[in-house]
């Protein structure tokens, strides 16, 4: 039992010892890890404002050109709107068929050559990323929508953009809710191979800890329960949310 005790005191000795070095000696903790949750927040943040945006533009253009383009006279227009459905799909394809990594590293070293912010370039690289995916949800919330939706706006005066606006996109947000949610989240965990193109984010801020120590287990444990604390409290308040326009609806 004393042995025990012993083993005990020297393993909680060393893990102190550890724990200074790897954290508190040279404000490491302060320095790398919680410098680098911030650029990761920020680029996860500005990086999913672009993929919406982009991304609703997309689901906009694919859906309009399947269910109108049927109805429009041969002209312009038909021809503008199959261009830019092509581009599209085009595009949807190849980000979705590029590991997000490579793509970050052709934005980074053969695209944005001229740029050397790292973070702007992960905002672009990862908000162009989440687009394709993003146009998706949103595509496939707005075919979930019924037809006679559609129909319905426009017997009351409304036109293509504005039965859209009022009438079909809000009905498709709380379709799409909690896959847009989980894009956050899996958007935020992507944002750890940003270390690749020279930007210190969580993950990169463990890794230069351990390049500095010496000591793996620590700093790369603590990055994992820093992500794990994040996503469950994403998913607590994503689920609260779900739940409060659920309960909405039923009223």
């Amino acid at each position: 039992m004393n042995s025990l005790w012993s083993s005990l005191q020297l393993w909680w000795a060393g893990f102190q010892d550890k724990f200074y070095v790897c954290f508190i000696e040279d404000d490491r903790f302060v320095r790398y890890m919680l410098s680098g949750l911030g650029v990761t927040f920020q680029v996860t943040f500005f990086a999913l404002i672009l993929g919406l945006a982009l991304g609703v533009v997309v689901a906009m253009i694919r859906v309009t050109h399947d269910t109108a383009s049927a109805n429009m006279r041969p002209g312009p227009g038909r021809f503008l709107l199959a261009l830019l459905n092509t581009i599209c799909k085009i595009f949807v394809t190849v980000i979705r068929g590029i590991p997000v990594v490579v793509q970050l590293m052709i934005w980074y070293f053969v695209i944005l050559i001229s740029i050397r912010n790292g973070i702007v370039v992960g905002i672009i690289g990862f908000g162009i990323n989440s687009a394709a995916y993003v146009a998706e949800i949103v595509r496939a919330g707005i075919m979930s929508v019924d037809h006679g939706q559609m129909e319905a706006g426009r017997s009351l005066g409304l036109n293509y953009i504005q039965t859209m606006r009022y009438i079909i996109l809000p009905q498709a947000f709380k379709n799409i809710l909690p896959t847009i949610c989980n894009e956050f989240i899996a958007l935020l965990k992507e944002t750890a191979v940003i270390g690749y193109i020279a930007s210190t984010d969580l993950t990169k801020g463990a890794y230069i800890i351990v390049g500095r120590v010496y000591e793996a287990f620590l700093p790369l444990i603590a990055a994992a329960l820093i992500y794990l604390l994040i996503v469950m409290l994403l998913s607590w308040l994503f689920g609260k949310l779900e739940r409060r326009l659920r309960a909405s609806d039923q009223r």
